[in-house]
């Protein structure tokens, strides 16, 4: 078959987050987020004097301490910029690489803070944590409209697996959530699923809500006959995804590690490469 749109390239889904991933690709009306809200829904009085944790992608390539591309800061920019001028008290979470014992200097985000004050022409301060009595000292300390970034949550191993304390530490300082981080949405760590259980309102960023239309616009408008490639490592957080797909694209091409476990379900040797047991028929 041939296919005339180019395909539709699918590697990073909010498929596992119910606070803001549409559960049914395609419909319209699941992105009208209840907390699927974006941040402009909310009024000014909704904003004015908060402290809001915000979280971002701000995984950025780095050559020692320099940034070689700064496109996921850029990113950023617009809806944090919105807050700000809205008189909201804003701190940035995200992570940074895949730290494995704990701190690493290499993974600190002290070069995004900078570069992210540069792009918003004021100074983002880098918290020493991002979690504990001095993030929230320095939180409480916080005048309308400034702007500081937490340090890499994934220094906290508890931060991937989203145990309910780390959670309560981490979203404790503050008084609402915004989700604008598009490419780890997907993924239920504490920053990005956990801390909606304690923080009302729960909104998507202009990112986020920019990337869900596009997705919901492609797969519900888009020309036939149409292709979606899905990427990743795990079948698990990538199976309602798939299956919803299913129904709305002509073909659906797999790639990336979650591979051999098809491959696997179809009797194949994949020897010791990733695959998830539990999802082999």
């Amino acid at each position: 078959m041939k296919f005339s749109t180019p395909a539709l390239i699918l590697a990073a889904l909010a498929s596992g987050v119910n606070a803001f991933a549409p559960t049914n690709f395609g419909v319209r009306s699941t992105i009208a987020l209840d907390a699927k809200k974006s941040v402009s829904d909310l009024s000014d009085e909704d904003l004015k004097g908060k402290k809001v944790l915000i979280r971002c992608d701000v995984n950025v390539p780095l050559d020692g301490k320099t940034i070689t591309d700064d496109t996921r800061i850029r990113a950023s920019i617009p809806t944090i910029e919105y807050l700000v001028s809205k008189g909201a008290k804003v701190s940035v979470c995200s992570h940074l690489g895949r730290p494995k014992d704990g701190p690493e200097d290499k993974f600190s985000l002290g070069p995004c803070a900078e570069r992210m004050g540069e792009l918003l022409e004021k100074e983002v301060k880098l918290a020493g944590d991002c979690i504990g009595d001095d993030v929230k000292a320095m939180v409480d300390a916080m005048e309308e409209g400034d702007v500081i970034m937490l340090e890499n949550t994934r220094f906290y191993k508890e931060e991937t697996k989203n145990e309910p304390e780390f959670v309560e530490k981490l979203a404790a300082p503050f008084d609402m959530y915004v989700n604008d981080a598009f490419g780890t949405a997907h993924r239920a760590h504490a920053s990005t699923e956990g801390v909606t259980k304690y923080l009302s309102p729960a909104v998507g960023g202009f990112l986020l809500a920019k990337e869900l239309e596009y997705l919901d616009g492609a797969i519900a408008n888009g020309e036939k006959p149409m292709a979606a490639i899905v990427g990743g490592s795990k079948v698990s957080s990538k199976i309602t995804v798939l299956d919803a797909l299913l129904d709305k694209c002509d073909k659906v091409i797999i790639g990336g590690g979650m591979v051999f476990t098809f491959l696997k379900a179809k009797g194949l040797n994949v020897g010791t490469s990733l695959c998830e047991d539990d999802f082999v028929e």
